[in-house]
């Protein structure tokens, strides 16, 4: 069973998110997918909202590409770290664009049943984001007692 959840969860991130087949995401996201970001409050629910979720990053990064890291399976559970990576060509939470290129790191754990995903909970550092689209410094070092 964790096999073929492997492979669903490999299809949204290589299938729907990097070849941008957006019609296999109703195959993959059941209708009551609840969405959960650690960088924003609430969550958005079935396959419309992924979609537009979707919308967003691809707008603001039209070369997004996921490399998955690792997949590890428990049971209804799949765990992914991945890396995102992109060139800052649209708007983005406010953010004009850039040109600049980043690559962020992060992890989702999907919840499947019935060969679906229903629920995803996403963690990433979108403060590095803004520090790598230049919208936020970066922070310094503070100098050691040795070094005074």
């Amino acid at each position: 069973m964790p096999t073929d959840h492997k492979a669903i969860v490999r299809r949204l991130y290589e299938d729907v998110w990097n070849k941008r087949k957006l019609e296999l995401v109703s195959d993959l996201i059941s209708p009551s997918h609840a969405l959960h970001d650690n960088n924003f409050p609430g969550s958005s629910v079935g396959p419309e909202a992924y979609r537009a979720q979707m919308a967003i990053y691809l707008a603001a990064f039209p070369d997004l590409h996921f490399t998955v890291e690792d997949i590890v399976a428990e049971k209804d559970k799949v765990a992914a770290s991945w890396t995102i990576s992109g060139t800052h060509k649209g708007e983005l939470w406010g953010v004009r664009a850039t040109n600049k290129k980043m690559s962020l790191d992060g992890i989702t754990i999907h919840h499947i049943a019935n060969g679906k995903i229903i629920d995803s909970y996403i963690s990433s550092d979108a403060l590095e984001l803004m520090r790598q689209l230049g919208v936020v410094p970066a922070l310094h070092q503070p100098k050691s007692a040795a070094s005074r």
